[in-house]
């Protein structure tokens, strides 16, 4: 299948990192190339492989995925690079995006948002997890570098996505917003591509989880 993004990952945890390939693996526009345990294991993939994108743990034997995307960045290969870590850390977010790094994505968010970021960071732009979006507004980082995917939205479709995590289903947020229910429908559709979000009840845990982000005026068409 052409135009696929080719990937890999890098992870000393098993068990995540299945998780993780499961996901890739199970979505057409993604090309899983590759997977390593540690980070001298994932700089030598990138070179042999050179996938357009590396998603790296932070915190990785032998060589961290800061220091990979470092040396990635000295020997000039092309691969963007997301790197996933356990906790939210600001001043490290701060450093990586100053290094370069074009992904930054939470362990626990990380099934929902690593469609989502692959895409963003093979498109050449930055994705950063939502829940740590405010460390950047705090720094006057622009809005759709912070809100990562959220930032593309359109004010349509986050006040759809707005009432979808108050949990109002669709002929309630139609009459709500006094449109159609099949234009709700449509901007659920444009909403889940833009955000990465596949599965039954996907869209709705994912709105749920970053209400305090989403915000957004409820009312009009």
């Amino acid at each position: 299948m052409s135009g696929r993004v080719t990937a890999i990952i890098a992870d000393d945890h098993p068990l995540f990192r299945k998780g993780l390939a499961e996901v890739l693996s199970s979505d057409r526009s993604v090309d899983l190339v590759g997977e390593a345990a540690d980070g001298e294991q994932a700089l030598a993939l990138i070179e042999q492989r050179q996938p357009a994108v590396a998603i790296l743990d932070v915190a990785m034997p032998r060589l961290s995925g800061i220091d990979v995307a470092r040396r990635a960045r000295e020997r000039q290969l092309r691969t963007r690079i997301i790197l996933l870590t356990m906790h939210e850390e600001p001043e490290i977010l701060e450093r990586a995006l100053e290094d370069g790094i074009a992904g930054y994505v939470l362990k626990d968010t990380a099934v929902a948002d690593i469609l989502s970021s692959i895409h963003y960071v093979a498109a050449g732009r930055t994705f950063v997890s939502a829940s740590l979006s405010h460390h950047l507004v705090k720094r006057g980082r622009p809005a759709a570098a912070a809100g990562g995917a959220l930032g593309t939205l359109t004010p349509g479709e986050r006040r759809v996505l707005s009432l979808i995590a108050r949990e109002l289903t669709t002929p309630e947020i139609a009459h709500q917003l006094n449109i159609r229910a099949k234009t709700v429908e449509n901007h659920r559709s444009n909403i889940c591509k833009k955000l990465g979000v596949t599965g039954t009840n996907a869209l709705v845990r994912y709105a749920i989880r970053h209400r305090s982000l989403i915000g957004g005026d409820e009312t009009g068409g």
